[in-house]
């Protein structure tokens, strides 16, 4: 009997969605095409992107990066300036690993099903699944964290969905009846409605064209589910970047570390446990190491500003120097640019934006004449 009404639920489950979803979809450019190339690079750019923010990196990546081959041969400062300001920037460095690696072993052709995909750098189960089924029509699910909100909410799962037995169960359910003859318009439907109507916070219930199956939404459940056992531990930094004018030339360094922002570009940073008013950090003897003993002016200090990333808080604050003469750690350990060539480096996104405001353009790019 148990079985007879999850069927049934499922049925109706599957119909309601995919009758919603026609009317409802969104357009979006990557589902105009079957090209593999461009279903997986918009995948990897939604993995930690909402798709509004995520639509203009892919519209620009694709345009400097048309091709896989394109993409394989370009050096990997181009493609992490391009994807500079989405975060997570292992993504662009496993794309474009993965890209050499299709262009040298298969001739730029990207493997036609979900196995041959999984053995690709950066794919994993859902993305794997998502180009299979969008470009190669492969009855596969794609389970993403969409899906396990919506099944654990539809079917009243109180397993936690970020543990093994949680996962087990949304993926039974996912699979059990999975519209083989529509292995794209499933997939893409489910999707659309964990982005528009089944939303993390304050769901849109009422309009939802499965409420009348959905467990949370009659038994009043919607905020409690999906459960997750796992609480994110935040972690609080304090950066403190020295922006250095020597004449036109400033001075910054690739971070290598396993850390965030790997492979980015960076101002001289000192970093505390805790935080530190401006006074202090000059006090610091990594200031007076960045900064040397020449004539040094501060000609500017930025407010104290918060960036979050999913992890982790940083709050930092900008100082604009002016130095007589490079110090030793300075020409030991950095590299001599030109100022007005920073937007030539792909930095990370606070940087990014310090630079793109007032004060920058007014203390730090100011003078600087050619």
């Amino acid at each position: 009997m148990i079985f007879v009404l999850m069927f049934f639920c499922l049925m109706k489950f599957s119909n309601a969605l995919i009758e919603w979803y026609h009317p409802n979809k969104r357009d979006l450019p990557w589902r105009d095409t079957k090209n593999p190339y461009f279903i997986w690079i918009s995948e990897i750019i939604l993995q930690q992107t909402r798709v509004q923010q995520g639509l203009g990196y892919y519209m620009r990546f694709i345009e400097a990066f048309p091709t896989i081959e394109s993409l394989a041969n370009a050096p990997l400062e181009k493609v992490l300036k391009c994807w500079q300001g989405l975060g997570y920037y292992t993504r662009a460095r496993n794309i474009h690993l993965t890209a050499k690696f299709v262009v040298d072993e298969y001739n730029g052709v990207l493997p036609n099903t979900y196995a041959g995909l999984l053995k690709l750098r950066g794919i994993g189960d859902y993305t794997a699944a998502a180009i299979a089924s969008f470009a190669f029509d492969e009855p596969v699910a794609a389970i993403d964290g969409n899906v396990y909100r919506i099944y654990a909410r539809v079917f009243g799962i109180y397993a936690p969905i970020d543990k093994g037995v949680g996962k087990k169960i949304v993926r039974e359910i996912a699979t059990a009846e999975f519209d083989l003859k529509q292995p794209a318009t499933f997939n893409q439907a489910i999707m659309d409605l964990g982005g528009q109507v089944c939303l993390p916070k304050n769901p849109l219930c009422e309009s939802c064209p499965i409420k009348a199956i959905c467990y949370a939404f009659k038994c009043g459940e919607v905020a409690s589910l999906p459960v997750k056992a796992l609480k994110t531990k935040v972690r609080d930094r304090y950066f403190y970047y020295i922006l250095i004018r020597y004449g036109i030339f400033t001075y910054i360094s690739q971070r290598k570390d396993k850390d965030i922002w790997h492979s980015l570009f960076e101002f001289p940073l000192i970093e505390s446990y805790h935080a530190l008013q401006p006074e202090e950090v000059m006090l610091t003897s990594d200031w007076v190491d960045i900064c040397g003993n020449g004539r040094v002016e501060v000609t500017y200090i930025s407010d104290e500003q918060k960036h979050l990333l999913s992890h982790q808080h940083l709050f930092s604050r900008f100082f604009i120097v002016e130095v007589e003469k490079p110090s030793y750690l300075l020409l030991r350990d950095y590299t001599k640019v030109l100022i007005n060539d920073m937007e030539e480096f792909s930095t990370p996104r606070l940087i990014e934006r310090f630079l793109a405001a007032e004060p920058a353009a007014k203390y730090f790019i100011k003078g600087v004449d050619f």
